[in-house]
């Protein structure tokens, strides 16, 4: 839904500018606040934990579009870090003009409450991936669901997509060795159902549905805070 004016005129004054960092940048750490909510305006990256034993979980990854920095706006603390992958364009907000989102104009804090569910969601399907589908499946289903984001978003070009990511990164998010997803990678693009190479990716998007055992969705429209 388009903002009207009394809405752009509020976030306005909730926006206190954008931010542009390069790629490798720590946005947010964990166990730390933060006095700043963002939009990802462009650019991508990753969410991520770190366990005592050292090793690195990748919760999620991050595009253009997603807000990030509702957990310690709410809780004080992040609990995960956040780290752009790519160049990133950020539109800043002021944490403590949080509520008066939510007083003030409540179409845009449904908005935002949509987010989260839909965030939420997403991590119920890879809690779901990670406990029932094979190394194989699960690779499939996280290569497509990060195309069809990413063709979402208009970033889609004659068929490929960026993929900046590094297999160690979704070795770490779907909880394989990297050694495993290369192989099962490699395997895929045997089969002609993925073509990863040079920071770009094409797939067939039916056929790897089909390995991953999901049903394609039409994107649905995504509100922009």
């Amino acid at each position: 839904m388009p903002f009207d004016a009394c809405e752009l005129a509020f976030m306005e004054r909730f926006k206190t500018g954008e931010l542009s960092v390069g790629p490798g940048v720590a946005l947010l750490e964990e166990g730390q606040g933060s006095a700043h909510l963002f939009t990802v305006l462009s650019g991508l990256g990753m969410r991520t934990t770190s366990l005592e034993n050292g090793r690195r979980q990748v919760i999620n990854f991050l595009f253009p579009g997603d807000f990030i920095g509702l957990q310690a706006g709410l809780v004080g603390e992040m609990r995960h870090s956040v780290e752009t992958t790519t160049a990133m364009v950020l539109c800043v907000f002021n944490r403590s003009d949080l509520w008066l989102l939510f007083r003030e104009q409540p179409q845009r804090a449904y908005d935002l409450t949509w987010i989260a569910a839909v965030q939420e969601h997403f991590l119920g399907e890879t809690i779901a991936s990670l406990g029932q589908r094979d190394a194989t499946q699960r690779i499939a289903w996280a290569l497509l669901r990060i195309h069809d984001r990413l063709a979402a978003v208009g970033m889609a070009d004659r068929g490929r997509v960026p993929m900046p990511w590094r297999q160690q990164d979704l070795a770490d998010a779907l909880g394989l060795s990297l050694v495993h997803t290369n192989k099962t990678i490699r395997r895929l693009g045997r089969a002609g159902l993925i073509d990863w190479r040079g920071g770009q990716m094409s797939l067939d998007a039916d056929a790897l549905a089909e390995v991953a055992l999901v049903d394609r969705d039409s994107p649905r429209p995504r509100p922009l805070i």
